[in-house]
């Protein structure tokens, strides 16, 4: 038998040592060889990997970030696809390799996959915009600390009688803007998937303070367009990706323009990615690290683990990856009869 190897690879999030501990406890306990690879994709197509051990992963299932380190490079953006790989897989004797990656990582193991490689995906994004899964790993935890720094805003904006403009992650997505905007009480909240009214949501924010309530608190997802009706974005990074984010300002500006009140823009940026995972996650990155373990030892391939209702299923990692997973507008729905 070969060895398994496991790498996290694209934007980090809480709970990816937790499924990298699943992972490795559950193949040393059936006495499998686990190599981490290190840098994501970079690790093979470089060649930097290392043993892991039992010993290796305990002590990090409460940790942030990824002891394996991660990383955007893709073999077949910065390399000659899976060619880049083969040495080192060979030297290796690695037969299988679990993705603990986002939807950009897993597109990437499905073609790596189609190619000839055995690969099974663990979805991680805090977006939580991949397919077949009902919640991805990390997306609790980014929620949670949106709630934290909503109910910390809410008071200084009522303190000054403000409006406080919070933008959140989530590229094209909406998830944890409404997740995080109906936890914290925001009185409106802008999402790509849905078109946005700026006058509309003036005259409601206008109402609202000539009603006695001074302050409000309106959160937008980063890739939701701005009062120009364009995506605001400063550029693209050296790996090729567009780096969304700043709309907060243009719709400050806006609403402060058309109601009058001072409103303040607030980009939580990577806050939302770092530190501890909430139990939640420490859980989940933990049974989808032990069921991607025990599919790598099985015949599938090829598959990513995803949560159906309370239960970790396996689905075609080429559907999970055909086109990401946009905000349900029925949720949508439901935080829009709190809004002011």
């Amino acid at each position: 038998m070969g060895a398994i190897g496991v790498l996290t690879a694209g934007g980090d999030c809480p709970g990816l040592n937790a499924a990298i501990r699943g992972v490795v406890t559950r193949l040393t306990a059936e006495g499998r060889t686990v190599i981490g690879i290190e840098e994501g994709w970079q690790g093979l197509m470089g060649g930097t990997t290392r043993p892991l051990t039992r010993e290796d992963v305990r002590g990090v299932l409460g940790r942030g970030g990824t002891i394996l380190g991660t990383s955007r490079r893709d073999p077949y953006v910065h390399g000659n696809g899976f060619e880049s790989l083969r040495e080192a897989l060979e030297r290796l004797d690695i037969e299988t390799v679990i993705v603990i990656g986002g939807d950009g990582s897993l597109r990437t193991g499905a073609k790596l996959h189609a190619d000839g490689l055995q690969v099974v995906g663990v979805p991680k994004t805090i977006d939580n915009d991949i397919a077949h899964t009902d919640v991805s790993l990390g997306f609790h935890t980014a929620v949670q600390i949106v709630v934290d720094a909503i109910d910390r805003l809410t008071t200084t904006a009522e303190s000054h009688n403000r409006v406080m403009v919070v933008e959140v992650m989530g590229r094209t997505a909406g998830w944890i803007a409404v997740a995080g905007g109906m936890a914290g009480g925001a009185e409106a909240i802008l999402v790509p998937e849905v078109e946005v009214d700026f006058g509309d949501l003036a005259r409601r924010i206008k109402m609202r303070h000539t009603e006695g309530h001074d302050y409000s608190l309106v959160v937008v997802a980063e890739g939701t367009p701005g009062p120009s009706g364009q995506v605001v974005s400063s550029g693209i990074d050296q790996f090729g990706f567009s780096r969304i984010g700043g709309v907060c300002h243009n719709v400050a500006s806006e609403l402060e323009r058309l109601t009058g009140f001072e409103a303040r823009p607030v980009i939580l940026g990577y806050l939302q990615r770092g530190g501890s995972p909430t139990a939640y996650d420490r859980i989940l990155g933990t049974r989808f690290g032990v069921r991607a373990a025990e599919v790598a030892m099985g015949d599938e391939s090829g598959v990513m683990v995803a949560l159906r209702g309370d239960v970790i299923e396996t689905v075609d990692l080429a559907a999970a990856t055909a086109e990401p997973r946009n905000l349900d507008l029925e949720r949508f729905d439901e935080a829009a009869w709190f809004f002011a």
